[in-house]
């Protein structure tokens, strides 16, 4: 009983601090939050959970603060997280629905979620080697010129024109469609590289099969296509204005975060592996990757399909905020965009 009177106090700790940006005293904790015993079994349980490392006074005669070490022991004991309200749902999927592309969705979902958490948002770009071949598509312009189509399981779509030296007769045409389908659709970009360069007629001395040049031609502008690596480490940030909210801690957690800003490489790393979706990770302080970055905390998830995260999105900012809240948001967010890339 003493173990869960003591979890209930340091989480009361945690969403007071959260709340009023003060060192929160045992008097206030019994006030507010009806824990059911004295205010002088509070501070004992305080001095414990200090002794323990779990709350820190960061002055003589005032209340006490979460330490990394608390604020871990919050989010890990955390039975469920906040859900998010009727309104909240609404209004994310009223937002993102109205995404056109690829760099809408991105744009948008970052806007959303630092509106949402009041943090710095990131959104990493899919990255083209985690994406599959959705669908492959040959429109004949003219007898002598091709549109190739190529449309990619994160949305995103690569148009290439080819010019052929002989007009393609509408059977070969669709032929070669029907090739191009049957090895590259449900593909990951390598293993449908390996598959299309498979059906390319070979000089082997014998006479080439018809459309043999529109299957050499269309094969290789799909291949450029699929090593386009435009959208790898891009990330997409929104929200940093939010941390004028923390001027009071300029110096140990917004400096830093400012300037990491500026480095895509940083937040990509500061996101860390795309888990599956639907898995959010929490990195409070020092468990980051960057000693620099030790007052901050980063929430983040991956968003894809369920076999596979495309990529990461997040938020970053300094220890105190709100975990439950933030957590829910992130989430949220994730699946929303997963959606939207599946229906696209």
């Amino acid at each position: 009983m003493q173990e869960d009177r003591r979890l209930a106090v340091l989480r009361a700790i945690v969403e007071d601090y959260v709340s009023t940006e003060e060192p929160v005293g045992s008097k206030a904790l019994v006030e507010r939050h009806g824990l059911g015993v004295s205010p002088a079994t509070v501070r004992n349980d305080m001095a414990v959970l200090e002794e323990e490392g779990y709350i820190t006074q960061p002055h003589t005669s005032a209340g006490r603060v979460p330490t990394d070490k608390g604020y871990r022991m919050f989010v890990d004991r955390l039975t469920t997280v906040k859900p998010l309200s009727s309104a909240e749902k609404r209004a994310i999927s009223s937002f993102l629905d109205g995404a056109v592309d690829l760099d809408d969705v991105v744009q948008r979902s970052v806007r959303l979620l630092a509106q949402l958490t009041r943090q710095v948002a990131v959104v990493q770009y899919p990255t083209l080697s985690s994406s599959t071949v959705r669908h492959v598509e040959l429109v004949a312009l003219t007898p002598e010129r091709l549109l190739v189509v190529l449309i990619l399981s994160t949305g995103r779509v690569e148009q290439r024109l080819v010019e052929l030296s002989a007009p393609l007769a509408d059977d070969d045409l669709a032929t070669l469609r029907s090739r191009l389908l049957l090895v590259a659709t449900g593909q990951r970009i390598a293993d449908a590289v390996a598959g299309l360069r498979a059906i390319v007629p070979t000089d082997d001395g014998v006479a080439p099969p018809p459309g043999a040049e529109a299957t050499g031609a269309v094969v290789e502008a799909l291949c450029e296509a699929m090593s386009d690596h435009r959208s790898d480490h891009r990330v997409a940030v929104g929200g940093a204005a939010n941390l004028a909210r923390y001027g009071d801690s300029f110096d140990s957690a917004v400096r830093p975060l400012l300037e990491a800003l500026e480095e895509h490489v940083v937040l990509l790393k500061l996101l860390g592996e795309a888990g599956s979706s639907g898995m959010v990770t929490v990195r409070i302080g020092a468990e980051g990757p960057y000693e620099e970055l030790s007052s901050t905390s980063v929430v983040s998830t991956g968003y894809g399909p369920e076999d596979q995260s495309l990529a990461a999105l997040g938020i970053v900012g300094p220890t105190r905020m709100d975990y439950p809240g933030t957590m829910a948001a992130v989430r949220a967010v994730a699946r929303y965009v997963t959606r939207i890339l599946d229906e696209a």
